[in-house]
């Protein structure tokens, strides 16, 4: 059976407030949790105006404070731009507060540029010493060693879940040598989810926590009632991405009719490069497109990015994808698509 859960980056939409964003995202959440999505992740990014996540930790408190059930986590920390020994604190109490929901996704880039990064004091190299970070962190969640003089408090012996998050093959990889489940970057990244997925899996070693390959990836879906209706809706997400090319900081914008009178052909070539793992449409084109993708990647879940202007878009869009996944779980008795 294969998990649907969801990404957030608790967007600020032009016309509302850094404040909407955030109850916005934790209103999301509890809606995803009713409809019985596994889990609900928010990360790591700095410096990007439309972005309210970049106190990752406080933001994951703030979601699981207003749900009950559902996994909260961090998708991702990017660990390069953190002390192993503060993020255990952190996400130790976490786990002290939501005991038994929280899961801790790494990643190895910074999430930022250059010029910000020397804002988080942090060295540009230290995202060459991520695999030791990553197994330090872990040892701070562990059990407490006799004669060990430096505890995390909250954090050792909470165990909390820790994955692996990548867009390339080194964190498929390092996954596998360490025996951790795998997230790969796909929404945003797509061009070696294949080849990463097949490393991950050919060279997995069994862990404690993991004992076989379990291997999540991201696909942006947006769904609605008509394929027109979705499309349209998605040019919100397609103008963020133009921007991203352009290098421009804008806050998220309403949908528009015509997504070719906002981007330029080179534009739209980058941008769409960037979201080639997208399924956009009506519950019928999204059943096809997301039966398609788990056929190809065999993939134990799919983490949703379903980022649209209006948020009662948005709740509706995870709800058809949720019924959609029901309806794929009895797939064989469908008529063939």
């Amino acid at each position: 059976m294969t998990q649907l859960s969801i990404l957030e980056l608790g967007r600020v939409r032009e016309g509302f407030t850094r404040t909407d964003a955030l109850n916005d995202a934790r209103r999301l959440a509890q809606h995803a949790e009713a409809l019985g999505y596994t889990r609900f992740w928010v990360a790591e990014h700095h410096n990007m105006p439309t972005v309210t996540t970049a106190a990752t930790a406080i933001v994951i408190s703030h979601i699981a404070a207003g749900t009950k059930t559902i996994r909260v986590g961090a998708g991702g920390i990017m660990l390069p731009n953190h002390a192993p020994y503060v993020i255990a604190e952190q996400f130790g109490t976490l786990d002290a507060l939501y005991p038994g929901r929280i899961d801790l996704g790494l990643g190895r880039a910074p999430g930022t540029d250059q010029l910000t990064l020397r804002a988080l004091r942090r060295d540009p190299s230290a995202s060459e010493h991520f695999q030791d970070d990553v197994l330090e962190l872990q040892a701070w969640l562990g059990p407490v060693a006799q004669g060990q003089r430096i505890e995390a408090v909250p954090g050792s012996n909470a165990n909390v879940p820790i994955w692996i998050l990548g867009s390339s093959l080194y964190g498929a990889q390092m996954a596998a040598a360490y025996g951790f489940p795998f997230g790969f970057a796909s929404h945003f990244a797509p061009q070696m989810l294949d080849q990463a997925l097949a490393i991950y899996r050919g060279s997995f070693r069994p862990s404690k926590q993991q004992p076989k390959p379990y291997a999540l990836i991201g696909v942006n879906i947006i769904a609605a009632e008509t394929d027109a209706e979705a499309k349209y809706l998605a040019t919100t997400q397609q103008m963020s991405f133009a921007n991203l090319v352009r290098g421009q900081r804008r806050l998220t914008q309403p949908p528009i009719d015509d997504i070719d009178t906002y981007w330029t052909p080179q534009e739209k070539a980058q941008a769409s490069h960037m979201l080639n793992f997208s399924i956009v449409g009506s519950a019928e084109t999204v059943r096809k497109g997301i039966i398609a993708l788990i056929d190809r990647t065999q993939a134990d879940e799919l983490m949703i990015v379903s980022d649209t202007y209006d948020q009662d878009k948005r709740r509706r869009s995870v709800e058809i994808i949720a019924d959609v996944m029901a309806r794929i779980e009895g797939r064989s008795a469908l008529p063939a698509a």
